[in-house]
């Protein structure tokens, strides 16, 4: 008898639990439109690989026009504060694209 009254008492509490759970709602939001890619030119492919991977090219060219040493200066915070896997080569192709694409001319 004491079997029968605790199995019933854990399967009320479970049912209690089940109707006293929050119920949730998928919800959908819409985000700005974003550039998927970077625009083409030389490099763009470097830039894409090592940049894309941590934040948009929306990102990248909200910024206003930058001069070669700020652009370099840019790679080289992503590198050493944020640890970003970029090789010595790659940043300096970056900075390449970068200046070319999104640097006073």
């Amino acid at each position: 008898m004491k079997k029968f009254l605790l199995a019933e008492l854990i399967l009320s509490l479970m049912v209690m639990a089940a109707q006293a759970a929050p119920s949730f709602k998928s919800r959908q939001a819409d985000l700005p439109p974003d550039a998927a890619a970077f625009p083409d030119g030389p490099n763009v492919k470097v830039a894409s690989q090592n940049c894309l991977a941590c934040h948009s090219a929306d990102m990248v060219l909200d910024q206003p026009l930058l001069p070669r040493a700020t652009w370099a200066a840019e790679v080289t915070k992503m590198r050493n504060v944020y640890k970003a896997p970029i090789s010595d080569a790659d940043a300096a192709l970056i900075v390449d694209y970068l200046t070319a694409r999104h640097g006073p001319n």
